[in-house]
């Protein structure tokens, strides 16, 4: 049982035996002592001042007489008004310690059969073109998400819903066909994605000068130039093709699916290289082609029940005025489906596959509103996770050059992105590394990319993903400050001075007799005790940022007690076995810590 847990224990003990009354855990209010008074962790006493029917200071005293007597891990304690300042014996510091270091899984529960299942949605990228910047804030979002919800005692699902059809990827299929002359990720040697990728490029490129010379065409013709432009857009060769193309696609025409499933593999295959060295993976992948079906089905049979209705055109809506909304459409006049159908659809084959308790999508705060709705609709028709479902909406994410346009080929790719972080970390820790004996050029290459992939995804999850952020690649990189590279950077630090004690064998036994610790070394256990509440709170805030400034707080903590105090030439044996132990632990709570941001630590650097 840990300190908290076992003052809080006490408390209400103490309560009982003092007032006579019971009081429910959540009244005991502990909190860490402030740094101006005397004490590690101060009980708020005015939550019980209805039980003593004292004074506050008298309360308190009351309180901490009964603790420092029954209570094996108080030392001491100090009243200040109505705050009970406690002072923690050192036996119980150490023995907090020991326990942390017996548990390899430190600040993790382990999920049962009886667990909840948590799906959680992330990636959903488009088959018309890589991933790119925005990708990957989704990706790293929603795999460290799903750690820290498998660390809260979950069963986890980690699933993708690729968006695989429609008049987008129709663009870059028919582009293909136009200017590929058979071309192939093979002969042109880049990425089955990239290759698509630079084809749904091409079409904008030439569907642009289409309009343009149209456009110019009907204003000569005495066309209203606003008209006009729109006029060009909806009759410009390429697009009228483009869409001949997907309704050829929707009719299952052999010779367009048969182009439509080739294409697709080669980009799943690039998507598979890059979601590799993202770290990132799925339990199961459903695609657009197949949900839009299953939604058309539980849209037409929400019709028959009279959850929707009909209009004279034909198109199917849903009347959400009673929940505040508007009407949403749900098939169209032609009885083609649109997002919203999809996702039900995908909804609907999830649970046919799974007892989900929760559902999460990592989706961007653009579609907000979008989820607000199928949150309605999923409840509507017979959901039981459907009004709890979880929109994990995040914000923006920019390079310092500004934003992206994916149609016009500016887009911040993921793999460049990739690749230049492990070429910048390899720069940059040549020195270092180099000052390492024995160390071949794979290990050299190893090291670069996990501080390289370290940097990037601490960077992007340090941050309230709420927010709309900014990503500095050279800012990220950095060695010191709130970084990926700093954190990783100290646990090698460790390790090194882990491995150094274990050559000069120099690790000495458990103290047997009592030793005094220093108020460093008291904070630094308190720290490490913390990590179990910092992950259960990351689990309830659905937030990686919670654990990376968990991660930074302890590493910053570590640094300062390693420039007051040495571990290996500590004053006595008893003192070097603590403080080797302590630093074990704070390299184990920081791997640990990290693993939830899916961030691997070196063992040197």
């Amino acid at each position: 049982m840990n300190i908290e847990a076992q003052i809080t224990n006490s408390v209400i003990a103490a309560v009982k035996d003092l007032y006579g009354q019971d009081v429910p855990e959540k009244m005991v209010a502990l909190q860490k002592t402030r740094s101006d008074f005397e004490g590690n962790l101060t009980l708020v006493v005015f939550p019980l001042l209805k039980t003593s029917k004292k004074k506050p200071e008298d309360t308190a005293q009351d309180i901490g007489k009964y603790l420092k007597e029954h209570c094996g891990a108080i030392a001491d304690f100090n009243v200040v008004k109505g705050f009970l300042n406690l002072v923690i014996a050192p036996e119980a510091w150490l023995g907090l310690l020991n326990d942390i270091d017996t548990d390899p899984a430190w600040g993790y529960k382990n999920a049962d059969e009886n667990s909840p299942l948590v799906m959680i949605e992330y990636s959903s990228p488009n088959t018309n073109k890589p991933l790119h910047l925005g990708h990957v804030r989704n990706n790293l979002l929603g795999w460290s998400l799903a750690q820290i919800m498998e660390a809260n005692g979950n069963k986890v699902v980690k699933t993708n819903i690729v968006n695989d059809r429609g008049i987008h990827i129709c663009k870059s299929m028919l582009a293909w066909q136009k200017w590929g002359n058979g071309e192939t990720p093979e002969s042109s040697g880049k990425k089955g994605d990239h290759l698509i990728g630079d084809y749904y490029v091409a079409f904008d490129k030439h569907y642009r000068e289409e309009v343009k010379e149209l456009k110019e065409k009907f204003i000569a013709e005495g066309v209203d130039a606003e008209k006009a432009e729109e006029q060009a857009k909806n009759e410009a060769p390429l697009i009228v093709e483009a869409h001949e193309m997907l309704v050829k696609w929707e009719q299952n025409d052999p010779d367009v699916r048969a182009l439509w499933k080739k294409m697709n593999d080669w980009v799943y295959a690039g998507f598979d290289e890059t979601y590799k060295a993202l770290g990132v993976s799925f339990d199961k992948i459903y695609y657009e082609s197949n949900t839009y079906l299953e939604g058309k089905k539980k849209v037409e049979e929400g019709l028959a029940k009279g959850l929707f209705y009909r209009k004279d055109d034909n198109s199917v809506w849903a009347d959400l005025s009673n929940d505040g909304l508007d009407q949403k459409l749900l098939l169209r006049s032609d009885g083609t489906s649109v997002y919203m159908t999809q996702d039900i659809g995908t909804a609907d084959m999830r649970f046919k596959d799974y007892p989900i308790d929760k559902m999460i999508y990592v989706v961007g705060n653009e579609q907000n509103y979008h989820f607000q709705v199928l949150s309605i609709l999923l409840d509507r028709l017979g959901f039981k996770w459907g009004k709890e479902l979880v929109h994990f909406s995040y914000g923006m994410v920019e390079l310092p050059n500004g934003k992206m346009k994916s149609r016009e080929g500016t887009v911040v790719d993921a793999d460049e992105l990739i690749a230049s972080m492990i070429e910048n970390a390899k720069q940059l820790s040549e020195d270092k590394v180099n000052k390492l004996e024995g160390i071949s050029e794979e290990e050299k290459n190893e090291i670069a990319r996990i501080v390289g992939m370290g940097a990037l995804k601490y960077f992007i999850l340090k941050v309230d993903a709420r927010k709309n952020m900014l990503f500095n690649p050279e800012e990220s990189i950095d060695f010191n400050g709130n970084t990926g590279p700093f954190i990783q950077y100290t646990h090698a630090r460790i390790r090194s001075i882990l491995r150094k004690a274990q050559e000069s064998q120099s690790i000495p036994n458990q103290p047997n007799t009592p030793i005094t610790l220093n108020n460093k070394e008291i904070d630094l256990i308190q720290k490490l005790s913390e990590f179990p509440a910092a992950v259960e709170q990351a689990g309830k805030d659905y937030s990686p940022s919670g654990i990376a400034n968990y991660c930074y707080e302890l590493t910053k903590q570590f640094n300062q007690f390693y420039h007051d105090y040495s571990i290996l030439g500590a004053d006595t044996e008893e003192q070097k076995a603590v403080r080797l132990m302590l630093a074990k632990n704070v390299a184990k709570t920081i791997k640990n810590g990290m693993a939830l941001l899916g961030i691997e630590v070196p063992e040197r650097m």
